[in-house]
């Protein structure tokens, strides 16, 4: 059954293509602009290729510019590649806009904290500067074409080619769109759903990878969703909320008992119990990139209000979870479309409506009414929809079952040392632990508790190319809704990591291309190659950063395991630097690769073994005696490498 409606759909799709305007064809098309899709555009686009990047709203940027600028990394030196470059054009802007020692430049926290209009302008400017790089915006993808091959991963299913895509524009016109290569990039995993790759959705149980933060039984839960808006207190900026579409008072009165009993002492703080989450530090222009509070008494996430968002309303009764099946049948574009219109309506209600009480309403005690009011939307943001997003920031919705499965343990520390679990193949890094707003909601909107809820801190980790390639698919990448369970999730849904991986996804379908041949073929050590030459890390790496001249060869050298069991951990758990500001801190300790140290001993002999394995050999390795440091060493190694 499941075959004969497979074969129906490819034979409707087969026959409207050609129904249709002649197909456009790319060597990379990739959907979603979101950072990670335009970081892949970019770097396909600078590689040669012929790219079109296609994005179903009408802003490109994704969350980076629909609320949330407030990046979630932990240190300055895991900023790296595609996003070292955005937040370097973004602080450009404030240094031409205001001075090099204005106030704005600070604020903007070496441009990774820059307002919305900023990045927004960063993105398109990063687009124009490539003629090969095609955007289509308001386009969003209908159906797939794919041809059959040989078999896939232990010979259980066919290995598929994506051929064609069919998109609608605003207008309702159908374009059909052949490519080589395609990369999914947005958020939900929609293009790899489309194709028919396994996934899932869900949360794991705890015995299945041995996560200590995973529940005990599988469920269908996913992390909940909310809006990230744009505020100010500044009064010339400062846009009261407008009375939502519905709005009734009586859903928000059960908050004013709270206010009254003094268990909210206010509505705007960086942490609970208040609110609003005003982030700090603010953004430049007396800004705040104003998230759900964490452990709050009232939130702006609604977990249990999102688990139709990946599959639309019949996905939901759908046993979570487990991977879907690969020859399930495709989303219907209209009826999905519904589904996520309603649950971001009815989020804009919750956190509109919320805020329009506590402003307006007469039983609101006046010193929060005062407090509300000293608030307001950002009078130049987001000015064509009541300066209040209209992407709902998606935390989590499809994850593809890809070829490795990232999980809690891939961000755990090695036994007995400072780093996490070494991966070889990596390429992109992340050092923001595993982090989750709730997954459900017990009790009432007011004084009720998410459960599902973590923030756990992790050591710096490597992510491995596999989590990005899908086992049926040849020519098809996945840089958002990559392949992990809910917890290893938790860790990769950043936008500086995606932009890594939507970058490595960039280059890896140019190399596949140049050869005609699977991503599942490419070779990752030169991947690696072109990324540490774009100041790509795939190893966490302290004191020497993308400008230094070492960076290739020290990231080469770390990557292949050789700074791994150097720095034993001073104590259990993971230890950070100091505090900076909010969420930032200085460089992780035991990190550093120190290269004007003497090499010697022990770890003389590993390096020396190390680079022998790596096809060096011992008859040409650089001499390791008296005061040769690592640095000349490396260096010398370096220039000795097999290729």
């Amino acid at each position: 059954m499941r075959s004969r409606i497979h074969l129906l759909f490819y034979l409707f799709v087969s026959f409207v293509f050609p129904c249709a305007v002649r197909a456009e064809e790319f060597d990379v098309l990739v959907y979603g602009a979101t950072p990670s899709g335009i970081a892949a555009a970019v770097a396909a686009g600078r590689d040669g290729a012929r790219v079109m990047l296609v994005e179903s709203s009408g802003r490109v940027g994704g969350m980076l510019t629909h609320g949330l600028s407030h990046s979630d990394f932990r240190t300055f030196e895991s900023v790296n590649g595609s996003f070292l470059e955005f937040s370097r054009k973004v602080e450009s802007h404030y240094r031409k806009e205001y001075g090099a020692d204005s106030l704005q430049v600070s604020e903007s926290l070496r441009g990774t904290n820059g307002e919305l209009k900023v990045n927004l302008a960063t993105f398109e400017a990063m687009l124009a500067e490539l003629p090969n790089v095609q955007v289509r915006r308001n386009w969003q993808l209908e159906a797939v074409r794919c041809s059959f091959g040989g078999s896939g991963e232990s010979g259980q299913s066919a290995m598929c080619t994506v051929d064609v895509a069919l998109f609608w524009d605003a207008a309702g016109m159908g374009h059909p769109v052949a490519a080589h290569y395609f990369i999914d990039a947005t958020y939900e995993g929609d293009l790899l759903a489309a194709v028919g790759m396994p996934y899932k959705i869900g949360r794991e149980g705890r015995a299945e990878h041995g996560e200590l933060l995973a529940p005990l039984k599988a469920d269908d839960e996913l992390q909940g969703y909310n809006f990230r808006l744009c505020m100010t207190q500044k009064a010339d900026n400062r846009v009261m909320a407008r009375r939502p579409e519905g709005y009734r008072r009586e859903v928000f009165e059960g908050i004013v008992p709270l206010l009254e009993s003094g268990k909210i002492p206010a509505l705007f703080a960086a942490g609970a119990p208040a609110l609003f989450m005003a982030t700090l530090p603010h953004l430049p222009n007396g800004k705040f990139d104003i998230n759900d509070v964490p452990r709050a008494p009232v939130r702006l996430s609604i977990p249990g209000g999102n688990l139709a968002w990946p599959d639309g309303d019949a996905g939901v009764a759908i046993q979570n979870g487990k991977e879907r099946d690969f020859l399930r049948p495709p989303f219907s574009r209209l009826a999905l479309n519904m589904a996520r219109e309603r649950i971001v309506a009815s989020h804009r209600f919750w956190s509109v409506g919320l805020l329009y009480f506590l402003q307006n309403d007469p039983a609101v005690p006046q010193k929060f009414k005062d407090e509300a009011r000293s608030w307001g939307f950002a009078l130049d943001e987001f000015q064509d929809s009541h300066h209040v997003p209209e992407m709902l920031y998606v935390r989590e919705a499809r994850r593809l079952v890809g070829m490795k499965v990232f999980a809690q343990q891939d961000t755990e520390r090695v036994a007995g040392e400072a780093r996490a679990s070494l991966h070889t193949d990596a390429v992109a890094i992340g050092d923001y632990g595993p982090n989750c707003h709730g997954t459900a909601h017990q009790g009432d909107l007011f004084e009720g508790k998410h459960s599902g809820e973590f923030y756990q801190p992790s050591a710096p980790y490597q992510i491995p190319y596999g989590v990005m390639v899908p086992r049926l698919a040849d020519n098809l990448l996945v840089s958002c809704a990559v392949s992990s369970t809910h917890v290893g999730f938790c860790s990769l849904r950043y936008e500086p990591v995606w932009m890594s991986l939507g970058e490595a996804a960039g280059h890896a379908a140019v190399l596949a291309n140049k050869v005609n041949g699977s991503v599942q073929k490419v070779s990752v050590a030169a991947l690696q190659q072109i990324l540490h030459k774009r100041c790509v890390a795939t190893i966490y790496v302290s004191d020497i950063g993308p400008d230094s001249p070492d960076f290739a060869a020290v990231q080469w050298w770390g990557t292949a395991g050789g700074f791994h069991g150097s720095e034993a951990a001073a104590a259990k758990g993971v230890q950070r630097g100091k505090q900076i500001a909010g969420q930032y801190f200085e460089a992780f300790p035991a990190h550093a690769v120190q290269l004007d140290m003497p090499l010697e001993g022990s770890l003389r002999e590993r390096w020396q073994a190390l680079a022998n394995s790596l096809g060096v050999e011992k008859e040409v390795l650089p001499s390791a005696q008296g005061n040769v440091t690592r640095g000349d060493w490396l260096r010398a190694v370096w220039k000795l490498r097999v290729p």
